[in-house]
């Protein structure tokens, strides 16, 4: 008959089933593991049949115990290893007691606590969450009294100087390939406690790269280190695991041992994420209507307004142009891309034909004009088009907007879905005007930052930025249609009953002075070359207006949005008066097509509704492919010119410069209006992308870094007017950071730092 209390080296010997019931999972693992070589501290389990000689089951606890090492008054860790703990269905993370740094002479009153520790209620609400995990009656005399056996684990504590976990995969996005490490220095209970959060680091292919820094616990080769047992452990256990390690450092103060703590199966493992897009080609989250969208799309917006939107911008560009161009877009995960792909001389040649020199005339003065020559290029053709846009575009769209509000409330069906098609087309007008001469700005910011670091950075320490804040009718406000997102399964700005914060006149009035005590400047420091005065000042008259235009248009993009979202929950009412789905709004997750439906599908949207929650938690890339020579060169040209020579720190994190200056705080991040009340004055705005009903964080924020974003995005244009400095175009600092985190953000140099 087996002791009560058994070693590890006893334990590896049992068969694995008969181990798992006896010593619960923690423990059976360990002792797997230990018998094939892999560090892990000595221990002694004390099983729960000890419970019926509870007398004697201390005493040999306490020799076993007494034998693990550690010197003069040892000192022990003592875990739970319940049977039905640390499975690939149910972990029991952080349910049952754990107590560190014991003596010899305590150890049984430790075991007692982790023990009683299984009828605590927290335990049973989560055996009740997980079926899965199932119940072991307990022996005759458990002390704890609980319905689940208990094992308890005793292991000589690590002394160490890093702690943390691993996990053998990316637990966010599935990819096999990355180990994901969190670390903390010391122990790492301040980590599994929730006290700490720890720098984080991802290992790939044995590269390692930090993506959160809070404590400088370890080494990028220390991280490779643990990336390569974590790997071996997941190799001999057959799945991917969830691990905790220690560091040591011996007493001369040189580094020790990395030691294995604990290694169970990950848990809610999403499956691999592919980023392959359907087509070759270069694909980006981030431009154009990509912009207006941070996370993924909802099925009727992707299936039926985003058509609409698309139908109307190829209708403007056939009107203006006389043909279309390629520039297919899709959801990679749910998630939207805009592709520029390859063109073969045949689709070129075909494309000029259709548009009869038109195109050709357009591609000068429209696509490449601004950046090259802003001046002429709004002399040939974009002032034409933001006329147009003025007098027919604009006001059409609000006709349309107008009539559909007044038809709403006695509108049937069909008429709904009518109002729906032509709004949203009119919509995709507006966005190819934005598109094309809104977008313009950004080019024309690039050419006026070329001249002044060629002409003027070596006597003008500034930021060209600067000319172009505090312009009159650029002022952001938030008008009731300003959306979070433009798909419209989101609430408006008006439903959600934000009042439009603007930054005060003081503040405007500084921006202004800033801006035109900056343009004396320069035009003083080119005071004996005339033809370059000129040039500047011809710059700069063009890059303002546009900028001006480019906010007006963005601002009202949406007009449509709050009409629309009322068809569609309209509909959605008819659907769930039919019994079709619960609510009106589980009609975001429907298709077109299946408004038409009179058969229940809640199950589907359900499934749907799921699918999109979990396409939120990826960290989408920012591009995909690479990208042809010439729209390279016009991005990087743009963002290089507009970049100070400020070198970015070690570790920073890097984007776009999009609005200057530097300030410190604390990082905020925020997901969406549900966090806006938690964002406090002072603190360091850090989201996926920003949009125009996120205005009135503005007037809080220190600082705004978005991980999406272009020069041109809500963030940069709002961030100039509010005088705060922000960088875009991150890709990931919302990983990266974390709440509280003291940061510098650099919005010239594009960078983040920690604070020192």
């Amino acid at each position: 008959m087996l002791s009560p209390v058994i070693t590890l080296e006893e334990a590896a010997h049992l068969d694995p089933a008969g181990a798992r019931a006896l010593l619960g999972t923690k423990a059976a693992n360990l002792a797997r593991l230990l018998a094939a070589g892999f560090p892990v501290p000595a221990g002694v389990v004390v099983t729960a049949t000890a419970a019926a000689d509870w007398d004697q089951a201390c005493s040999r606890l306490r020799t076993e115990a007494a034998g693990l090492g550690g010197g003069p008054g040892p000192r022990f860790a003592v875990r739970s290893s319940a049977a039905a703990e640390d499975l690939a269905g149910a972990s029991f993370a952080g349910q049952y007691e754990t107590v560190l740094d014991v003596g010899l002479d305590e150890l049984p009153d430790a075991v007692r606590r982790v023990v009683d520790s299984a009828g605590a209620a927290r335990v049973a609400a989560y055996r009740q969450a997980h079926p899965e995990a199932g119940t072991t009656a307990a022996p005759a005399g458990d002390p704890s009294g609980s319905s689940a056996a208990m094992a308890v684990l005793v292991q000589a504590m690590v002394p160490a100087s890093a702690a943390g976990v691993a996990f053998t995969a990316n637990p966010l996005t599935g990819d096999r390939d990355e180990v994901v490490i969190t670390a903390v220095r010391g122990l790492g209970e301040r980590l599994v406690a929730g006290e700490a959060t720890g720098d984080q680091w991802v290992v790939r292919d044995g590269h390692a790269r930090r993506t959160r820094a809070t404590e400088q616990a370890i080494t990028a080769d220390q991280a490779r280190q643990i990336a390569t047992l974590a790997r071996r452990v997941h190799a001999h256990l057959g799945a991917p695991q969830d691990l905790e390690w220690a560091i040591t450092i011996d007493p001369t103060g040189t580094e020790g041992g990395l030691w294995l703590l604990q290694a169970r199966p990950m848990t809610a493992l999403p499956d691999p994420v592919d980023w392959t897009p359907p087509a070759s080609g270069y694909w980006m989250r981030n431009l154009r209507l990509g912009e207006w969208l941070p996370e993924p799309m909802t099925p009727l917006f992707a299936d039926w307004l985003l058509q609409r939107i698309d139908h109307g911008e190829r209708q403007a560009t056939r009107d203006q142009v006389g043909t279309t161009l390629p520039f297919p877009h899709a959801a990679i995960n749910g998630w939207y891309y805009l592709a520029t792909p390859p063109l073969s001389p045949r689709t070129i040649v075909s494309a000029l034909v259709q548009g009869r020199g038109r195109l050709l005339r357009f591609m000068r003065d429209a696509v490449l004009g601004p950046g090259r020559d802003p001046a002429a290029a709004d002399r040939r053709l974009l002032a034409d088009l933001a006329g147009q846009w003025h007098k027919d575009l604009l006001p059409r769209y609000q006709r349309l907007v107008r009539a559909g509000d007044q038809q709403l409330q006695t509108a049937s069906p069909q008429q709904l879905v009518g109002i729906v098609d032509q709004v949203g087309a009119a919509a995709g007008e507006q966005l190819w005007s934005l598109a094309v001469v809104g977008g313009a700005a950004w080019k024309m910011e690039g050419a006026l930052a070329r001249f002044y670091r060629q002409h003027l950075a070596a006597s003008v320490d500034a930021s060209i930025q600067q000319l172009l804040a505090g312009l009159p009718g650029s002022q952001p406000g938030l008008p009731a249609h300003a959306v979070q997102s433009i798909d419209w399964a989101h609430p408006t700005a008006g439903e959600l009953g934000w009042p439009p914060p603007r930054p005060s006149e003081d503040r405007h009035g500084e921006l202004a002075a800033r801006r035109e005590a900056l343009t004396a400047q320069c035009a003083a420091a080119l005071g004996d070359r005339p033809q370059l005065r000129a040039r500047f000042q011809a710059l700069l008259q063009v890059a303002q207006r546009y900028a001006v235009i480019r906010e007006q248009q963005a601002r009202q993009l949406t007009l449509g949005w709050p009409l629309l979202r009322r068809c569609a929950l309209h509909l959605g009412q008819t659907l769930q008066a039919g019994g079709v789905i619960d609510q009106a709004e589980d009609v975001f997750f429907l298709t077109r097509a299946e408004l038409d439906t009179r058969t229940p599908l809640q199950d589907l949207v359900d499934r749907r509704r799921s699918t999109w929650e979990r396409q939120r938690r990826l960290l989408a890339p920012l591009t995909i492919g690479r990208p042809p020579r010439l729209l390279a060169r016009e991005l990087l040209a743009v963002v290089d010119a507009v970049r100070t020579t400020s070198p970015a720190p070690q570790d920073a994190i890097v984007g776009q410069p999009a609005s200057p200056g530097r300030a410190t705080g604390p990082v905020r991040i925020v997901h969406g209006p549900g966090d806006f009340d938690r964002f406090q004055p002072g603190e360091v705005l850090v989201a996926r992308a920003t949009a125009p009903a996120w205005t009135p964080l503005f007037a809080r924020a220190v600082a705004v870094v978005t991980d999406g974003g272009t020069l041109a995005a809500h963030a940069s244009l709002v961030a100039r007017e509010y005088g705060i400095p922000a960088v875009v175009a991150t890709g990931d600092a919302t990983a990266r950071l974390h709440d509280g985190q003291v940061v510098t953000v650099d919005g010239g140099a594009g960078a983040i730092s920690t604070a020192s």
